[in-house]
């Protein structure tokens, strides 16, 4: 009989969330679909699709910014479905506007859902993949290429993304000794309804037309298309793979050849 594995990913309901979500179906996991109450309906598409490959699937509605929701969220997942494997640390927001308008609400939102909620799901799953006694484990969160180079208005999404490989690094030489690898992403354009917010801000403050933005975007990309969910996916299945068992503390940029670093 193969061992159960399981998986968590958070801000699973659509987008680059869903897409790894189901490819994590396919390699073999059951998931634990973590997104926010009202992404609920969405969630339930997610877990349809996770259930068409044949596995185990549940919503657990998780605010990360919210530390004991997401330990919450940790604990049911086991409790439903048995252990944990891997923690994917994928929810985040992101903000379109410049430097010097930034307010302290803003800058509080941002780094408590993309920074704060990245360290919770951090601190959560090695704690209980320690618990379980697991031989190994690998936990991988979100970054961005904003979190290799700062890019103009996005300067507070940017700092928090700069931060993920910043924890990331730190979190994998402490958790070494335990086999639990962390790692990181950082994804370019993703065609994405994050992507569709940006365009719509950057449209406001340039004058663009819609979709123009994204548009110049993606003809600074070599292999000259828009990423989707499924290639930013296949590098989180690689990440969570035997075949990663001894890559830690990186952050693999997957743009199509946007950034060379």
């Amino acid at each position: 009989m193969t061992d159960i594995r399981v998986a968590i990913v958070t801000g699973a309901a659509r987008g680059i969330g869903r897409g790894i979500a189901v490819k994590l179906a396919k390699d073999g996991f059951d998931v634990a679909v973590a997104d926010l109450e009202g992404q609920r309906q969405e969630a339930e598409e997610t877990i349809h699709r996770i259930e068409q490959e044949g596995r185990r699937a549940f919503f657990r509605p998780t605010d990360v910014s919210q530390r004991d929701q997401v330990f919450g969220l940790v604990d049911d997942t086991v409790n439903e479905l048995g252990t944990l494997d891997a923690m994917i640390n994928n929810a985040g927001i992101c903000q379109i506007k410049p430097m010097l308008d930034v307010t302290q609400e803003e800058l509080e939102t941002i780094y408590r859902i993309n920074l704060f909620g990245m360290v919770y799901g951090v601190q959560a799953a090695a704690k209980k993949m320690i618990k379980l006694g697991k031989k190994t484990g690998h936990i991988v969160s979100a970054s961005s290429i904003a979190g290799f180079e700062g890019f103009p208005i996005l300067s507070a999404y940017s700092s928090t993304k700069f931060a993920v490989r910043g924890f990331t690094q730190a979190a994998a030489q402490e958790l070494a000794p335990y086999n639990i690898t962390v790692n990181g992403y950082a994804p370019g354009i993703v065609d994405t309804p994050m992507w569709t917010f940006i365009d719509e801000e950057m449209s406001k403050l340039n004058g663009k037309p819609l979709g123009q933005n994204f548009k110049d975007m993606v003809d600074t990309i070599a292999l000259k298309r828009c990423e989707t969910p499924d290639d930013v996916a296949g590098v989180v299945s690689f990440l969570v793979s035997d075949n990663a068992r001894y890559v830690t503390g990186q952050t693999v940029i997957v743009d199509g050849g946007m950034q060379y670093r």
